[in-house]
């Protein structure tokens, strides 16, 4: 009868060109997903010098305007009646690199005694700005958070003190970076901003924004940004992290170390990874042609090696309706990869008989003790209890088996409870099973047995038990409780409860001890 199942030779050709395009997809994929590692890494790491380098520029920045304000404050320390000096001195200081959108000299009391550009109306009047009254307080040289100043600009104050000779406090010289008009950070970082959505922005400790491509972002608070948390504690590094637009950005951030201030140097995500898209697409239209080739190649191995194969198939099958692993090895291949397959048959089938058998024996033997386990013990119950076979259980405990894991450990406890089981296969008769019945719990089942019986072999292992050394040093005691079906009860839940009340009676009353149970003939259950 011709059979309607798929043959052979389509499986393996299914299989075959299944495998092959999952592997090609798969490499595709692969190779994508580490392109788009390695460009996220790599961006990562390119944003994170970035900044590290224009975190080092601004600081190298500002630390040259305190000394060019430093030097400027001993200039004119000796002139500061001189309003001509004073005015050519604030006009160069401007002029000399565009450091400072303006600059200004007061006195001591914050008076103000020459400004550049002139334009700034403030002459003669006394400074009341938040940076003007912290470098006056302070004397001593600073950079000024964020604040809106007289003139109404937002700006930062970058002020040096000016000392007479004898040390005396006689004012300040100062400079001012324009946050919203063209200024110093603009010359230092507006030529690195790019078209495709990549830009640096800059904040202060306080997780304030002081210079952005967007002017209008300009004094915004960005704390909830995980990179500004991170770079105004302190830190460096690189991370992929949401804008506050929704952007994803890979961003690079670095610690300016004389303000507190961090750059961030960031990429749009989807940028960064769009060349990656135009790579798979190449090197799938290259593929194409191999892909085509490969197929054929695959469709005539399949097809070459289907006819072995199906006969070795047919032989296994027949095989194993048989149980005859001998009719496998009269089977030869005309190639090298048939004759091994039939090898491994034939080793795979012996030795699965042999695993069968094995696994057999583990799932009804305890693996700690290697006696009958309580699965298989039910089982035994439920069987003699069906063929109504007279039996007798021995419930056993051992006696502050607890004392003995809490003083010597739970290794030595189980060496214990293994060395129990060989003392009850020392007693026990043959036909009669020694089991586990659960922890320290042991179970002797006894077929076709009397209860005089039964008690003469529990008093043997009690009386053994007591008088040898255990693994713990010393001897050890057991309690035990008897029952017998059907005299006592007639299911085996009622049994095992008569003997579990003997148990408990026999440690009521001092254990180290044997005790039969009570009919529990007339308990429902």
């Amino acid at each position: 009868m011709k059979s309607h199942r798929l043959k052979l030779k389509h499986l393996i050709m299914g299989v075959a060109m299944a495998a092959f395009f999952l592997t090609s997809i798969g490499s595709v994929w692969g190779g994508y997903r580490m392109n788009i590692d390695s460009i996220k890494e790599n961006t990562l790491e390119t944003n994170r010098v970035y900044a590290q380098k224009l975190a080092s520029t601004a600081d190298s920045y500002l630390n040259e305007a305190f000394q060019i304000l430093g030097y400027s404050a001993d200039q004119v320390r000796t002139k500061m009646d001189d309003e001509q000096v004073l005015n050519q001195e604030t006009e160069r200081l401007r002029l000399q690199n565009q450091m400072f959108n303006s600059v200004v000299i007061t006195n001591a009391k914050g008076l103000v005694l020459s400004v550049s550009p002139p334009s700034i109306e403030i002459k003669g009047e006394i400074l009341t700005s938040i940076g003007a009254k912290e470098a006056l307080a302070k004397k001593t040289p600073i950079i000024s958070k964020p604040y809106e100043a007289m003139t109404g600009r937002l700006i930062i104050f970058i002020s040096h003190p000016i000392f007479s000779e004898s040390n005396e406090y006689l004012g300040m010289i100062a400079g001012t970076i324009y946050l919203k008009e063209p200024n110093a950070f603009k010359t230092l970082l507006g030529e690195h901003y790019s078209k495709d959505g990549s830009y640096v922005y800059v904040v202060d400790s306080d997780g304030r924004v002081i210079y952005h491509q967007d002017p209008s972002r300009i004094n915004d608070i960005v704390t909830k940004n995980k990179v500004v948390q991170a770079v105004t504690s302190g830190k460096d590094g690189a991370q992929l992290v949401e804008n506050t637009k929704g952007v994803k950005m890979l961003a690079g951030y670095s610690a300016v170390a004389s303000t507190g201030w961090g750059v961030v140097a960031q990429k749009p995500l989807e940028v960064a990874l769009a060349p990656s898209f135009d790579r798979v697409q190449e090197v799938i239209i290259k593929s194409v042609p191999l892909m085509f080739v490969s197929i054929i190649i695959v469709l005539w191995a399949a097809a070459r090696i289907a006819n072995p194969l199906q006969q070795l198939a047919s032989l296994t099958e027949e095989s194993l309706d048989k149980k005859n692993v001998e009719g496998l090895k009269s089977v030869s291949g005309w190639y090298f990869e048939a004759y091994s397959l039939k090898n491994a048959l034939v080793r795979s089938l012996s030795f699965l008989h042999g695993q069968v058998s094995f696994f057999k024996d583990q799932s009804t033997v305890d693996p700690l003790t290697g006696i009958t386990n309580r699965r298989t013990m039910d089982s035994m119950l439920a069987e003699w209890l069906a063929s109504k076979v007279p039996h007798v259980i021995i419930l056993l405990d051992l006696d502050h088996f607890k004392s003995v894991n809490d003083t010597y450990g739970h290794a030595v406890g189980d060496k214990v409870l293994q060395f129990l089981a060989r003392q009850m296969e020392s007693v026990a008769r043959e036909g009669d099973v020694c089991c586990r019945y659960g922890g320290e719990e042991f179970v002797i089942l006894l077929p076709n047995t009397t209860i005089e019986e039964a008690t003469l072999v529990a008093e043997q292992l009690r009386k053994t038990l007591a008088d040898t050394v255990s693994p713990c040093g010393r001897p050890i005691t057991l309690s035990a409780g008897i029952a017998a079906y059907p005299a006592m009860a007639h299911t085996t839940e009622a049994l095992i409860e008569a003997a579990d009340d003997a148990l408990y009676l026999a440690k009521q009353e001092g254990r180290n001890q044997v005790k039969v149970g009570v009919s529990k003939r007339n308990k429902k259950i």
